[in-house]
């Protein structure tokens, strides 16, 4: 199997790995020169929690990022950028002081974090690790992006399950019904995305802010809430 297609085999086994429970680090690593992966949700809305882990080194490197509340994960879901490591046990410790020490005796040696974001919702991090010093070439950092943008989805699509939004979507009154119907047909142009994914959207972005989904619905009605609009960075 060619590099594209391979590529493309794990863009869409990403795709469906909230609807086939399988995991969401495999494509990465089916793709990329890494040994090891984890995904993970950060801070609001959702919680600091490890999603999914390729294996026990991986995991207890996610564990380190929240216990000490800082690393490249944290740095890439601030920035809204990769953040990128080529060589973890040299890199200047003034970044990442209690981390840099913590994981002093871990395999570790190059770490390549990816933020996790749908429109205005900050997720998580996908965090790559090779236990080889190296890096990414320009276009392995365009590929994990993608994936990182499709692993945003499914991530969002997980803890969306599993929170209890604070909204009635069965509501009685018609108006509530067509202004989210109304709403998620213009997500859906803005952000060319399927009528499904739009919902969820409007879904994150209400869980996120504390709002109702009617309530953030109608704002993209007005016009007060544009997710094209709103920076990547």
């Amino acid at each position: 199997m060619s590099d594209r297609l391979a590529f493309g085999a794990a863009v869409e086994q990403l795709s469906l790995a909230h609807e086939n429970r399988t995991s969401i680090c495999a494509p990465f690593m089916q793709v990329l020169p890494v040994n090891a992966a984890a995904v993970c949700t950060l801070g609001a809305p959702f919680g600091s929690e490890t999603v999914s882990a390729s294996n026990a080194m991986a995991a207890h490197f996610d564990e380190l990022q929240f216990d000490l509340g800082e690393g490249p994960a944290w740095a890439a879901l601030a920035t809204r950028r990769p953040v990128l490591v080529d060589n973890f046990a040299t890199s200047s410790g003034a970044t990442w002081p209690a981390l840099m020490k913590a994981a002093r005796n871990t395999e570790v040696h190059a770490v390549y974090a990816f933020p996790l974001i749908m429109g205005s919702v900050d997720i998580g991090a996908v965090s790559l690790f090779s236990t080889l010093s190296g890096g990414l070439t320009p276009a392995q950092i365009l590929d994990a992006e993608v994936l990182a943008q499709v692993a945003a989805l499914q991530v969002l699509r997980r803890s969306i399950t599993a929170q209890t939004l604070k909204t009635n979507l069965e509501d009685n009154e018609g108006y509530s019904r067509r202004v989210v119907h109304q709403a998620t047909g213009m997500v859906l142009a803005q952000l060319n995305l399927s009528a499904t994914d739009a919902l969820l959207i409007i879904h994150g972005h209400a869980f996120a802010h504390g709002r109702t989904v009617r309530e953030v619905a109608a704002d993209v009605v007005t016009r007060r809430l544009d997710f094209s609009s709103i920076p990547e960075s």
